[in-house]
């Protein structure tokens, strides 16, 4: 039941997935757009409330998407040690991610395209989370210890993967941004959950997300 509403989410999404605004636009293409675009933060009322905002679905084929991706990358770079970075906190309500990928050789940095998972484990990580967009804020969280992911890249081409471990924590903290969920607030709802506690982090002393 679960799959079928995360399937039902992704038709939903791409069926109503809207050109990009003009604002939207010339967000994504300010200034030098070899470069990074600032990452928004929950100090600052305006940005706050981008980031907690839901995003939609973007054209994969739209030559700004391809301008979108490439300056997120250079926004994730520009940080002390970030892993993923989600278009919300750079002002774009769209559902695109970059994630490193400490389960490939090389941990190399990757983008997703309307990403969106379709299973859970129901064994469950804890370990430290931290976010770019909030400052001085680091917790423990619980996180399925593996997940299913569909997403497409820049050509429209579709995939499906499993990935498991400190990466697909990545996926789920960046993927939980383009719901509108911040960790400050996770926190709060997860008080009365129960999970099986397992130690299965690589890295765990990792920086922000």
């Amino acid at each position: 039941m679960k799959k079928i509403s995360f399937l039902l989410i992704l038709f939903i999404g791409l069926v109503q997935a809207q050109k990009l605004t003009a604002e939207e636009i010339s967000l994504i293409n300010q200034g030098n757009i070899n470069t990074a675009l600032p990452i928004y933060q929950t100090t600052d009322e305006h940005q706050h409330k981008t980031l907690l905002s839901l995003s939609t679905a973007i054209d994969p084929l739209d030559k700004n998407t391809a301008t979108l991706v490439k300056r997120m990358k250079e926004s994730l770079l520009s940080t002390d040690g970030g892993v993923g970075i989600a278009a919300p906190q750079v002002g774009i309500n769209r559902r695109v991610i970059w994630v490193q990928r400490f389960d490939k050789p090389g941990e190399p940095l990757e983008y997703f395209i309307n990403p969106v998972i379709v299973w859970r484990s129901e064994l469950q990580n804890l370990g430290p989370e931290g976010d770019l967009s909030i400052p001085d804020f680091r917790d423990q969280f619980y996180r399925s210890k593996v997940i299913q992911l569909e997403y497409v890249d820049l050509k429209g081409q579709k995939y499906s993967e499993m990935v498991e471990g400190f990466t697909a924590v990545i996926f789920q903290h960046e993927i939980d941004h383009l719901f509108g969920i911040l960790i400050s607030d996770k926190k709060e709802k997860e008080k009365n959950d129960r999970y099986q506690k397992v130690d299965a982090f690589k890295k765990v002393g990792a920086s922000e997300r």
